[in-house]
């Protein structure tokens, strides 16, 4: 059997322009690949949103390891800034080009190419699953999540799985994630009463409600960190007004923050708590303080335990470096994922992602392959 290259499968995945949320044939040419090495592949594309469900092996099985990732690429952006076509795959020095080289095209082709191998050349008594999106770049709604429905609808199950997400800061192997901190932002609208600045006391100025309260908001220590995770943060990340007069007092004033959480809180504590500080905000300014909140994910923890294991060991042994154990960053589909099955993450370095001239050192796309390789041989184990 001549093994599956997982480096040329990561140039040709690099070639599809599958810019979120264009599939850009990268599914296409998974499914054309899995396919022929005997994996069963459906699409479960929903609301336009492409993505792939691949399986080996019998449907349900108590022994099932499951694969997630996805081919959505973010924007290249200025392509006179690239020093080589974006979607070219240029190899130069042993460094391979193009957008999506490390976030995530060379995890996606690394599982898939070590999952071939491995059913070919030892079939298991089990099951590989592959689940792999094409909307992780983008909201997320009709991705990941899809595939978790279609598999409940239908009976598949993953008894354990990986996100082949780039997990490692500075060095191949050094960190595996297992967990995630929750994100939530909340947009905030101060309405007050429009007047002349030299008679501020006919206006009410929303701007110093809204100071106030952004002011209690970012000076508040949400918690001082947990076992697993480090503490809750909370950024002012705009205040606009958007009156171009000196002499004007405006009527409203908009903010925006966000906040990553630990498992100290959930999305619906920290809304009852920003909507209580808004409460008092209007109750000592006289002013209405409208509030809207999207929580794009709560925080998760996959205790250390049997799965961290297995993948820290296969680490440590093809890169000679034991692993920390991390929840450190921001979400990834893990998120959706640990509502099905215990999952971690663990990927190549992480540096050049979402950059102009975004690329990967092949040799360490091999080595992904041959760590992913050694996770699936001692599982079935």
């Amino acid at each position: 059997m001549i093994p599956t290259d997982p480096a040329r499968l990561t140039a040709n995945l690099i070639r599809c322009p599958s810019v979120t949320p264009e599939e850009g044939g990268a599914l296409e040419l998974l499914e054309k690949v899995l396919s022929a090495a005997g994996f069963d592949c459906t699409r479960v594309d929903r609301n336009g949103t492409p993505n792939l469900f691949a399986r080996w092996g019998t449907k349900g099985h108590a022994h099932t390891f499951g694969f997630n990732g996805h081919t959505d690429v973010v924007p290249v952006g200025d392509t006179g800034a690239w020093t080589t076509d974006p979607f070219g795959a240029e190899e130069k020095d042993g460094i391979l080009y193009g957008r999506g080289a490390t976030d995530m095209k060379s995890g996606v082709a690394a599982f898939a190419a070590a999952a071939i191998d491995f059913v070919q050349s030892t079939p298991p008594d089990g099951a590989v699953v592959l689940t792999i999106t094409g909307d992780e770049e983008g909201d997320a709604t009709d991705g990941t999540t899809a595939l978790l429905d279609y598999m409940d609808a239908e009976g598949e199950a993953m008894s354990v799985c990986i996100v082949g997400e780039p997990t490692c800061p500075n060095t191949m192997g050094e960190m595996i994630k297992i967990g995630r901190r929750g994100s939530l932002s909340a947009w905030f609208t101060v309405t007050g009463t429009q007047g002349h600045s030299a008679y501020p006391h006919r206006a009410n100025n929303p701007l110093n409600a809204m100071a106030r309260l952004m002011d209690r908001l970012a000076s508040h220590e949400l918690d001082q960190g947990t076992e697993h995770f480090d503490a809750s943060t909370l950024a002012v990340v705009t205040i606009d007004t958007g009156n171009p007069a000196t002499n004007v007092i405006p009527a409203q004033s908009r903010a925006t923050v966000n906040i990553r959480f630990n498992d100290a809180h959930s999305g619906a504590s920290l809304t009852d708590w920003l909507r209580s500080e808004a409460d008092k905000i209007e109750a000592e300014f006289g002013t209405k303080v409208e509030m809207r909140v999207k929580i794009s994910g709560e925080s998760f923890i996959t205790p250390p335990g049997a799965l961290s294991d297995l993948v820290s060991n296969a680490v440590e042994a093809e890169t000679g470096i034991k692993p920390e154990l991390s929840t450190t960053g921001g979400t990834s589909d893990a998120r959706f994922v640990k509502s099905h099955c215990p999952v971690v993450e663990f990927g190549l370095v992480g540096k050049t992602m979402h950059q102009v001239d975004e690329c990967v050192e092949i040799a360490q796309i091999h080595q992904l392959k041959a760590i992913y390789s050694r996770i699936l041989k001692d599982y079935f184990a």
